[in-house]
């Protein structure tokens, strides 16, 4: 296969020049207006007087937060799956399904063609950031790998189709780069994730991977599956690009199963546009995509349902500060809340970390406990007991009259079941509203379920949301979603520890 790198180099010089010298600001700014004045006549554009709109102040002025339900039953339900003209120009030819992991509702986010060529842009960014780390890599010497959920598609209505953003973005891939993209159509196409994963790792030309790509907690089952005698299943891997969960937990597990000198990289990609690269180091935060279709705003997370909540943007940011994640996009978004909880560790230019979604908190006992809480928590619990654990996730129950946290975590470590008291004191230290409920008596110490390896897989096949996007929920906060999920992977046992 002929090496595309050189090609891929003269790009990457330019392009990282480029977002090296971007003003945030400015840039985010004409952004918008471009946005805006496409879509000034659609139905959305007319009704919010995008005609007037001619700066941020003016366009926060003008069009309020909407979360999806209220896009849905606003906007978008009347005409679907047919949205001609409503809050973008033209008809939207894809809607990603997208379950998320707090409603398990299924959700149909318009997806455009300008929206996929600004993605495939943003992808592109990566492979930049990475070869200008690592100027001697060649990543396009080979096969880029990318381990999606199905790419099978539905007709939802003449010249619309839906389905996983993975499938949509494998139907949109440049036919000039078709002959370098892994899995081919009809491996792809296989909506059979266990039978896909068996297929892949028979079929899978391996020496051929340098760039593999998807979320780590289905990476790590396709490479445990393809692994043999302990060797790398892919020895010329040079790249790993991850997302949509959190890394830390995955990067020393799947370190055993990439060659020496592979990179990892970190991005954030949604159903709703590319958010941001990590352009530095590991924990350094990822760099924001300021040019590539989206406009980003971003909102205290207190002050979420605020009446008028504070809108911040890049000429706005602080650091340290919990955000939620607000988008208008060139998928005819506008002001649309996202659900993903956000924090800079740097404002020029501006570097986020992601550390949660605005639906991971545990309040059912008036505890207000976030999911970063919760996480560091567990954390610190295993490293205390020196317990290797691998999925889990947390929700709240009642026990009597009075109620407590429970922890499901996934692992064949006989220490995992010390981590009841670790987790309880670590949050304690963590959280003064826990606390406080806790030594006054309100809540019990939490339980913990320890279940075997491969459980939660097994679980999130069962729902049909195996590979592909589909992630497990870390914290569930309506007691009876999680208590329908302790059914589902305990077996309705009760805890092993407390």
């Amino acid at each position: 296969m002929l090496d595309g790198t050189p090609i891929l180099k003269l790009f990457t010089r330019a392009r990282v020049a480029r977002m090296q010298s971007l003003d945030p600001a400015a840039s985010q700014e004409r952004l918008l207006l471009d946005l805006v004045r496409t879509a000034r006549d659609t139905r959305f554009g007319r009704a919010h007087g995008f005609d007037a709109i001619g700066s941020v102040a003016e366009f926060q002025a003008r069009v309020p937060l909407r979360r999806y339900e209220q896009f849905w039953s606003e906007w978008w339900q009347a005409d679907f799956p047919t949205l001609r003209g409503v809050t973008w120009p033209g008809l939207i030819p894809y809607f990603a399904l997208s379950s998320g992991t707090t409603s398990g509702t299924t959700k149909y986010i318009p997806v455009t063609a300008a929206q996929m060529a600004a993605n495939r842009g943003a992808a592109l960014d990566t492979l930049a950031w990475h070869l200008h780390a690592h100027p001697r890599s060649r990543p396009f010497a080979g096969l880029s790998f990318m381990l999606g959920g199905s790419t099978a598609l539905q007709d939802l209505a003449p010249g619309v189709r839906g389905g996983d953003l993975s499938g949509i973005a494998a139907h949109e891939v440049p036919r000039i780069l078709r002959s370098r993209a892994w899995p081919p159509e009809a491996l792809a196409l296989m909506p059979d994730w266990d039978a896909k994963l068996a297929a892949l790792a028979d079929r899978t030309p391996r020496e051929a991977v340098r760039v593999l790509t998807g979320t780590p907690s289905w990476l790590l089952v396709l490479l445990h599956r393809m692994a043999r005698d302990g060797a790398p299943p892919f020895p010329n891997l040079e790249l790993l690009i991850h997302g949509g969960v959190a890394w830390p937990p995955y990067r020393d597990r799947l370190a055993t199963l990439l060659p020496r000198g592979c990179a990892t990289r970190e991005v954030y990609p949604a159903s709703e546009g590319f958010i941001a690269v990590q352009d530095r180091g590991e924990g350094e935060g990822m760099r924001l995509v300021l040019d590539r279709g989206c406009f980003l705003e971003f909102v205290p997370v207190e002050e979420l349902d605020a009446p008028r909540p504070t809108r911040h943007w890049a000429a706005t940011i602080e650091t340290g500060v919990d955000y939620a994640v607000v988008v208008s996009s060139n998928a005819g978004l506008f002001a649309y809340i996202l659900g993903d909880v956000v924090r800079f560790v740097e404002r020029a230019p501006p570097r986020l970390l992601v550390t949660g979604r605005t639906a991971w908190t545990l309040s059912a006992f008036g505890e207000h406990v976030t999911g970063e809480e919760v996480a560091q928590a567990l954390d610190r619990a295993a490293a205390e007991t020196r317990a290797a654990i691998g999925e889990w996730c947390c929700g709240p129950e009642f026990a009597g009259q009075l109620g407590r946290h429970r922890l499901i975590v996934e692992s064949a470590d006989t220490a995992a079941v010390r981590l009841g008291p670790a987790f309880d004191a670590a949050l304690l230290g963590l959280n003064e509203d826990y606390a406080a409920h806790r030594n006054g008596g309100q809540m019990l110490p939490p339980a913990v379920d320890v279940v075997p390896p491969g459980r939660f897989n097994d679980w999130m096949r069962a729902q049909g949301k195996a590979g592909g996007q589909h992630k497990v929920p870390r914290v569930i906060a309506d007691p009876g979603r999680f208590a329908l999920a302790v059914a589902g992977l305990t077996g309705g046992r009760p805890d092993t520890s407390g």
